[in-house]
């Protein structure tokens, strides 16, 4: 059980290239809105582009939003009117809790397959891609090693539909990074995730009384890291530990009958912990970090360290309660901030030249 922190930069490999131009997809995701927030706070980078069937439910500067289906078929004719040279992919879909298996399919490999094509094209401007995948390619089962090394495979068959399609996804970004070696293709594996912000199944569960990292995104788009990276916190945190730490009692389960007790939990609309997730909780799975470490990145986290400040948003959460409204995306509204004469500049923030 580990999450994703931190924003070391490596001093050795540079800085942002001037005149970057980078395409978010899943901008209405926590992934693709925070990582857009943060890269278009950067004066070198001159284009931020966002991508998602939804609109983004963070404030942003000045990133221009476009709207698409759910396969991104628009991709083709976005990537050669912009000409970004970057592309952070941060649309997978890994909770199978929320989608049906054909929208699934859709949103991950065929959205996947034409951005793929897009980047491919003959004259493409794409220059750098960046996926953020998940450990979940592994799967979870008791002959799994103690730690999953980037080159590891799976031990088995992979057994449900996310993890099925992430591995379809997988494949054609290793076959692209083949066919394109002028393109540099990042794949981040990340572990899975807890934050004050983020809705997953165990989150979910861990808000009960009673229960069963974006920087790394905005580095490898920084700096030029080809490869499979696993991004998780260091040490390992089992479940029994959470709990403790996040301070909720647990219902002891037979592994025999982890799945009846995870049915009844979601017929009572308690909480959905899908197979994937039943697995790991079962089976646990360890990820080796030190290749993105050794990349230059460094996490502001342990995984012990972001159970415990998920503890704390929690006791803060209880305490405050909901105080801030939720954003809501209006097109009109974001003009009106980003080009309204009205609208006082920070020179905190200055606003790279527009390209023409």
């Amino acid at each position: 059980m580990a999450a994703p922190g931190g924003s070391g930069v490596s001093p050795e490999r540079g800085t942002t290239p001037a005149g970057m131009r980078v395409l978010v997809t899943g901008i209405g995701t926590f992934w693709g809105g925070r990582a857009a927030q943060i890269i278009e706070q950067d004066p070198s980078v001159e284009i931020v582009v966002g991508l998602d069937t939804r609109a983004p439910t963070v404030p942003l500067e000045r990133t221009e939003v476009v709207r698409a289906d759910s396969s991104y078929s628009i991709l083709s004719r976005l990537v050669r009117a912009t000409e970004v040279d970057t592309i952070l992919h941060t649309h997978l879909l890994v909770d199978s809790t929320t989608i049906g298996s054909r929208a699934l399919h859709e949103t991950n490999v065929i959205g996947t397959m034409n951005l793929l094509a897009a980047a491919g094209a003959p004259g493409s401007s794409v220059r750098k891609v960046v996926l953020k995948s998940s450990t979940l390619i592994y799967g979870s089962s008791p002959k799994d090693p103690y730690f999953f090394g980037e080159e590891a495979g799976r031990s088995g068959p992979a057994r449900t539909r996310v993890e099925r399609s992430l591995l379809e996804v997988e494949g054609y970004l290793s076959d692209f990074a083949d066919d394109h070696p002028d393109v540099v293709v990042s794949r981040l594996r990340f572990s899975n995730v807890l934050g004050p912000d983020l809705d997953t199944p165990l989150s979910k569960a861990l808000r009960l009384p009673v229960v069963p990292e974006i920087f790394a995104l905005c580095f490898a788009a920084r700096h030029d890291a080809p490869g499979i990276f696993n991004v998780a916190g260091d040490g390992t945190v089992t479940w029994s530990d959470v709990c403790r730490i996040v301070g909720r009692r647990r219902v002891p389960i037979s592994p025999v009958g982890t799945g009846v007790a995870a049915g009844a939990l979601r017929r009572l609309g308690i909480v959905d912990l899908p197979l994937e997730v039943l697995s790991l909780l079962r089976y646990g799975r360890g990820v080796d970090n030190r290749r993105f470490q050794e990349a230059g990145y460094r996490y502001r986290y342990t995984s012990a360290g972001t159970v415990e400040d998920f503890a704390r948003s929690l006791r803060l959460r209880s305490t405050v309660g909901e105080r801030q409204p939720s954003y809501r995306y209006d097109p009109g509204v974001e003009d009106f901030f980003r080009r309204s004469p009205a609208v006082v500049s920070r020179p905190s923030r200055p606003r790279p030249p527009t390209a023409g």
